[in-house]
């Protein structure tokens, strides 16, 4: 049996997807080659079998020349400061302090304003046009206790003008500028007095003496509805990745965890989620239902959703004691 093969040159499909020029050169190719074959392996094949194959080939060579679409790129996460965790070992008067934000990380290159993910944060013109030419980093936030409603809005790819009139985008560091932190507190205080924008504000540093002040103040602070402190040493050069140069203080410790179930509730939570099932980066697993509100139970964080939760300290055995849901750790 002879196998015809019709290619009309210059013709391209509407959808742009194989030239047949190409298909046409590749196509002698293939029947020099098939004829080949044919000879090597005459008697070793039924005539079933040889259709197969040549058939398989021909696909195998549609494909190849066929143009592959381009996929999209993964965003790059921009590099940035982390910090560690206070553990009052450390002379506090050498550092700058400020309330720790109950916000959304977002980095500004000149351009473009991402989140930690390097997702561009999809924020209307007019609040991107205005902002400084030069790198900033800061949180985007809308006052404390506001942390869900503010996910919310900065995620939407619809972005609403009036709700966006509300955030503020505070500043705390300076990527690559030069001197130690001092410096660059003086320079972001100056960069958002020269912008003169409401959205665009330096977050405020303060001193404290030591070890005791720095403890009512995170009491009077928790006690108002923040979260923390952050402290940041005065001579630090600018540095990205995690760094004892920075630290934070919270009255809890916090941790992320993956959700890998959603166990049923009993009693008044019949009907809705009674706990998540959260496994540790390790692998080991607890449950997690204090903190979840009905709203949550009724629509929980979906599998695989990384999770935020608070604890007390860690048990005998490595296990985070009293966890109580915080939020989900959106990557955004």
């Amino acid at each position: 049996m002879t196998t015809r093969i019709a290619l009309k040159a210059g013709v391209t499909r509407q959808d742009g997807a194989c030239p047949t020029e190409r298909l046409l050169d590749k196509g002698s190719e293939w029947m020099a080659s098939r004829a080949a074959v044919r000879c090597a392996g005459r008697g070793k094949f039924s005539g079933g079998s040889w259709r197969r194959m040549v058939n398989m080939l021909f696909a195998l060579l549609v494909a190849a020349a066929c143009p592959k679409p381009a996929l999209a790129a993964e965003p790059i996460a921009p590099a940035l400061l982390l910090a560690e965790r206070y553990r009052g070992d450390i002379d506090v008067s050498r550092y700058w302090v400020s309330e720790k934000l109950d916000g959304v990380r977002a980095s500004w290159d000149g351009r473009v304003l991402q989140f930690r993910s390097g997702n561009p944060v999809p924020a209307p013109p007019w609040f991107l046009d205005a902002l400084p030419k030069q790198p900033l980093d800061g949180e985007l936030w809308l006052g404390r206790g506001t942390f869900d409603q503010l996910s919310a809005l900065v995620r939407s790819q619809s972005p609403d003008d009036a709700k966006w009139r509300r955030v503020r985008y505070m500043i705390f560091e300076l990527p690559n500028a030069s001197g130690g932190f001092s410096d660059r507190v003086e320079q972001i205080k100056a960069l958002a007095a020269a912008a003169n924008l409401p959205w665009l504000q330096a977050v405020p540093q303060f001193r404290l003496p030591d070890a005791s002040a720095l403890q009512k103040k995170l009491r009077d602070t928790v006690r108002s509805g923040g979260e923390g402190l952050m402290l940041h040493r005065d001579d630090a050069a600018y540095e990205t990745g995690r760094s004892s140069a920075l630290l934070k203080v919270t009255p809890w410790l916090d941790a992320e965890a993956r959700v890998v179930a959603h166990l049923p509730g009993k009693g008044k939570y019949a009907g809705m989620t009674g706990a998540l099932r959260m496994e540790l980066a390790d692998g080991r697993r607890f449950s997690l239902g204090s903190g979840l509100t009905d709203v949550l139970r009724r629509n929980p964080p979906p599998v695989g959703t990384s999770v935020t939760y608070r604890y007390r300290e860690l048990t005998q055995n490595g296990m985070p004691r009293f966890p109580r849901y915080l939020r989900v750790r959106d990557p955004l």
